[in-house]
């Protein structure tokens, strides 16, 4: 499998109170890749470091490719960004900022970018200054997209944005995936949106990545358990338990696990307890249930 975007080991601080540790991330070449993190977690950080813009204190960046940041500008030739906050000159029309961002990217598509402009209903001759939020977030994908990019990066680019916006939004990016096989990295707290569109999926905490895997694999292995008796070592288990306790006075233990599958209730029953229920948790709750795991190590209550 080759990667669109790899890091090893990389560590960046912030600040007194906040770094990037140790940060091994594997974006497979053609994915849509779902950065998911609360927001503090580090997920702009990390989208920066990727793309030269920051400095790393030790560690290795490789994007298409090649080592970052000293490649940094035969890589941003072939990666289109959209980033968390816009940074377009507010004096500009929407034609003019067309035209600008031409001039600097060899594989501008100059028909592409009329029609997306049509498709968003971005009138060419409004002021920058004056558009609404739905429409800089338009017009931001439409210079990301139209530079036709090997490597999308999309750092919250949704945000904020009502709910039609973000539908054709998503769907323009869905549709340029489909025709040129690019490779999609996109930063979100969004939960639901992301599960609709992505096939991998990373999860940020607190600088740290938490759980790197297909997104299939996340969705469907992530479990609540009510499990009928204790068991003390599960150091051999072949799934991660992420959460158990007990409610004073029940009989049964609740089990958040991840790695779940069909007949590993048989482990269980090996060490004399027994599954009595298994629930699937959505996204969202799964992704909530990781992020406390990440916190706070799981524990027995009595």
């Amino acid at each position: 499998m080759t990667h669109a975007i790899r890091t090893r080991a990389l560590r960046y601080r912030a600040s007194a109170h906040f770094e990037i540790s140790d940060l091994s991330l594997n974006v497979p070449t053609g994915a849509v890749y779902g950065f998911l993190g609360p927001n503090g977690s580090g997920k702009t950080t990390t989208v920066r470091l990727v793309l030269g813009l920051l400095r790393p204190t030790s560690g290795e960046v490789a994007v298409l490719d090649e080592p970052m940041p000293r490649n940094t500008a035969s890589v941003l030739a072939r990666v289109g960004y959209v980033p968390e906050r816009p940074h377009l000159y507010q004096t500009l029309t929407v034609a003019e900022a067309m035209r600008f961002h031409a001039a600097f990217h060899a594989r501008w598509d100059q028909r592409w970018a009329a029609e997306l402009a049509a498709m968003f209903m971005l009138r060419g001759n409004a002021r920058i200054a004056t558009l609404s939020k739905g429409e800089m977030g338009k017009l931001m994908m439409l210079l990301a997209l139209a530079q036709r990019p090997e490597l999308l990066v999309l750092d919250e680019p949704t945000d904020g944005l009502d709910p039609v916006v973000r539908r054709d939004m998503l769907e323009s990016v869905l549709g340029y995936v489909a025709e040129h096989r690019a490779t999609v990295f996109i930063s979100s707290h969004l939960v639901h949106e992301l599960e609709r569109i992505c096939d991998w999926v990373g999860v940020m905490d607190r600088g740290r990545l938490v759980a790197e895997l297909p997104m299939q694999t996340f969705k469907d292995g992530i479990k609540r358990l009510y499990v009928s008796g204790t068991i003390t070592d599960l150091t051999s288990a072949p799934f991660v338990v992420l959460k158990r306790e007990r409610e004073a006075g029940s009989a049964l233990e609740e089990w958040i696990v991840r790695g779940w599958e069909s007949g590993m209730q048989s482990h269980i029953e090996s060490r004399g307890a027994s599954v009595r229920e298994v629930i699937d948790l959505d996204l969202e709750d799964g992704f909530v249930e990781m992020l406390r795991a990440a916190r706070t190590p799981a524990t027995v209550e009595a």
